[in-house]
């Protein structure tokens, strides 16, 4: 079904793969004298980052992107931060969509007040606005900005448009500021990794099956962390874009940094069906090509899959699961009791229902699921059929206003409201736990792109849980047809209408605000109430004294966990009110510690000796004279920090960093990062991204001093002494990693907004 290659592999003709250690004895490769690193430099992913290079050192790369695109969540932080840091005009399109705080539900004016604020952003600074319900921001960007070899930097992990032919990058905020101001994004040259496709999926087997089991085979070992996953092989062709766009969209999940994919006429009728034939190159890797690893699957043997609770790489087959439905439910719980550390009561075993599985909802949605194929495909399973009166409900979310005009047009939307199932418009509430939140102990089968822990709208701290299975849509469809219990697509017997699709650009024609070069520096801005200004941020101190505010041993913790989804979206525009909800569904103590260490610190910036300040930093103070006794109090700076052992896995938001920094936090301590973008987002905050390689049992309440910290930025070293001083100044060994110089000038000023105000 999917295998890894141990080492890396050649590509020869688009065809064949070669392992490595097997490359002499291929004719092609040998014959032409083609060095590793010639033929690394025929992948599609090298000759678009080499055309967006601005270093002139492949090795260091230094892109400028053509497009950016952001939601309402993160457009008004990254437009303060922006404004703050000098923002006279957007210098490329930039798309402002509305698919996240919609429904304006909760919060009063706030949600409204973000979106005016954006509309009257895009009239100020040139911008595209595109209001609610009209589109979410993915399905958005490929109708009408993705184009064949062009890179488009997002707000939002899933920016993947790949399958399309552009390299596309979900970053934090700070990211987007730095294009904004004509700045750039600065990466090491990533590694590319094959994913070739060979055969062709059977009948009922969709997308999120296919995705569902790459994420699995490769999530957990990190095969293709902050890589580029290259999509090549025979089986492309055999997949229409609509069912290559559903793949491409849930490499986020594999912790990858971008994907891209070859392209062919189905990508150019693609292109041509949204007017935008232009748009259209073919693109392919070189004769020989080289990548740092390879993944081949055979779409044939893919079978119906489902990603149990808590995560998407919790995959198994539907099959698999039915045939030990005791034990793989048994086993989740265990999972999941570790996960959410005891503070519900969770169990799926009490699902079983005459020795099947049976959930209490289902839904179909957003940017992964909300495609017209996948919608298509669901009412012919469903045609003709009713969901039951029972617990099951079915929820249907078509990805973008054209895409349900067209199932108007030809009766899907009828066929799916007569079998009980709901039409909804466009939103990505499903996915990030805002509406459609199931009831307390209900499992909810999705196709959408995440199912992470209360992603669906649950609160542990109020003792409530409900949880999240991802599947593809046809079987969330066979399973709505056998009212709730849970059915594979592919045991049923359908015949897929596929019909055609039309795109009607009228509506965006009407709606969308398209201000591209159209800067009107005289336009004011729409400030509603919620929208505050970033706080002042200190700028780094000759030595640190961080205090730890809460310690995490799970094996991965997400942004979710960071700074949770759901209502706490209302809030994304006020950086004070949204710091509030900082770790609340993981270590609620977390705000009320981080605070006081904050408040310590602003004493002592105000001119409090730190020995006064309090009993306890008093002890602290005479353990660091006794080991430095040329330290001087006023050199040092106080902040809270955070142990996890491997943060920062899922959303981009960068707000899982400047919630941290807002209520005074300057660095993290972790075994590694989950992904390039939470690093990047602690960065870009003005905090220090410590890794740690040895175990170290660290307490709440640790005092951790860092001396002559910007020495050792400013001398590049990666070993940095740390001394846990309550603990008899034992010694640790800290590291920054790979750090560019505008990176270490970031950290050293506080923060990304400082770098450019100064």
């Amino acid at each position: 079904m999917v295998k890894l290659y141990e080492g890396g592999a050649y590509l020869v003709n688009g065809k064949t793969l070669v392992p490595e250690n097997e490359a002499a004895g291929n004719e092609v490769i040998s014959g032409k004298g083609i060095t590793k690193e010639e033929a690394a430099k025929a992948t599609m992913a090298y000759n678009i980052l080499e055309a967006h290079n601005t270093s002139g050192n492949m090795e260091s790369l230094k892109i400028k992107f053509d497009k950016m695109t952001s939601h309402d969540i993160t457009f008004v932080g990254i437009i303060q931060t922006a404004r703050a840091s000098g923002l006279k005009e957007f210098p490329i399109p930039y798309v402002l969509t509305n698919c996240h705080n919609s429904l304006c539900a909760v919060g009063g004016t706030i949600n409204e007040d973000d979106h005016m604020f954006g509309l009257s952003c895009a009239k100020k600074y040139g911008g595209i606005y595109v209001p609610p319900h009209q589109a979410v921001i993915h399905q958005y960007a490929r109708e009408e900005l993705a184009e064949c070899n062009a890179m488009i930097l997002g707000s939002d992990s899933h920016t993947r448009y790949g399958a399309l032919g552009t390299m596309a990058i979900g970053e934090g905020g700070g990211e987007l500021a730095k294009q904004l101001l004509g700045k750039t994004y600065d990466v090491a040259r990533p590694g590319v990794v094959a994913v070739y496709l060979d055969g062709e999926p059977a009948k009922g087997v969709g997308p999120q099956d296919v995705a569902i089991a790459l994420i699995g085979a490769t999530f957990a070992n990190g095969y293709v962390k902050n890589k580029v996953m290259e999509f090549v092989g025979p089986g492309i062709s055999k997949l229409s874009s609509d069912y290559r766009i559903g793949i491409d969209v849930m490499t986020t999940e594999t912790t990858c940094l971008s994907s891209i994919w070859r392209t062919d006429e189905e990508t150019r009728k693609w292109y041509d069906t949204h007017f935008r034939p232009e748009a259209y190159k073919e693109l392919n890797p070189g004769e020989v090509a080289y990548y740092d690893g390879a993944i081949y699957v055979d779409l044939s043997k893919i079978k119906p899959m489902i990603a149990m609770p808590f995560h998407p790489s919790n995959a198994f087959t539907i099959e698999e699961l039915n045939a030990n439905l005791m034990d793989i439910l048994h086993e989740t719980e265990e999972k999941g009791k570790k996960q959410l550390t005891g503070k519900v009561e969770f169990k799926l075993t009490d699902k079983v229902r005459d020795g099947k599985l049976y959930v209490e909802q289902g839904i179909i949605a957003g940017c992964a699921g909300g495609g017209y194929e996948n919608i298509c495909d669901a009412a012919d399973i469903l045609r003709g059929q009713f969901i039951g009166n029972d617990e099951f409900t079915l929820s249907v979310y078509p990805a973008s206003t054209p895409i349900m005009m067209q199932l108007a047009k030809n009766g899907t939307i009828a066929d799916l409201l007569e079998t009980g199932a709901i039409v909804k418009t466009a939103f990505c509430g499903p996915c990030f736990g805002a509406g459609d939140t199931p009831g307390n102990g209900a499992l909810s089968i999705r196709h959408s792109t995440r199912n992470f822990p209360n992603r669906e709208g649950s609160k542990i701290q109020n003792g409530q849980i409900s949880s999240v299975a991802l599947m593809d849509a046809r079987s969330i469809a066979a399973t709505a047809v056998n009212k709730g219990f849970l059915t594979a697509a592919t045991d049923l017997d359908v015949e897929y209408t596929g019909p055609t699709y039309f795109f009607d650009r009228k509506i965006y024609d009407n709606r969308v605000y398209n201000g591209y070069k159209k800067a009107d520096p005289e336009a004011e801005i729409k400030f509603g109430p919620n929208i505050k200004d970033w706080p002042e941020m200190p700028e780094l101190t000759k030595h640190v004294l961080l205090k730890m505010a809460s310690v995490i041993n799970d094996p991965v913790t997400t942004t979710d966990e960071l700074i949770p989804s759901g209502e706490t979206s209302s809030f994304r525009s006020n950086p004070l009110g949204l710091a509030e909800f900082t770790l609340s569904r993981k270590d609620p103590l977390y705000v009320g510690r981080a605070k006081a260490i904050h408040e310590t610190s602003l004493k002592h910036q105000e001119g409090g000796k730190l020995c006064e300040i309090n009993d306890e930093l008093h002890g602290v103070v005479d353990k660091i004279k006794e080991k430095f006794p040329d330290i001087k109090g006023n050199e040092i700076g106080i902040g809270s920090t955070i142990f996890a052992i491997k943060p920062g896995d899922g959303s981009a938001r960068e707000q899982a960093a400047s919630c941290q920094k807002v209520l005074g936090g300057w660095a993290n301590i972790a075994k590694e990062y989950a992904t390039k973008r939470y690093r990047s987002n602690l960065i870009n905050w003005g905090m220090l991204p410590f890794i740690i390689d040895e175990d170290f049992a660290f307490d709440n309440d640790d005092y951790i001093l860092v001396p002559d910290i910007i020495d050792a930025i400013d001398k590049k070293e990666d070993n940095i002494k740390a001394y846990v001083v309550n603990k008899g100044m034992k010694e640790l060994t800290l590291h920054l990693g790979a750090l560019t110089d505008d990176e270490r000038t970031i950290i050293k000023k506080g923060c990304l907004i400082n770098y450019y105000r100064d």
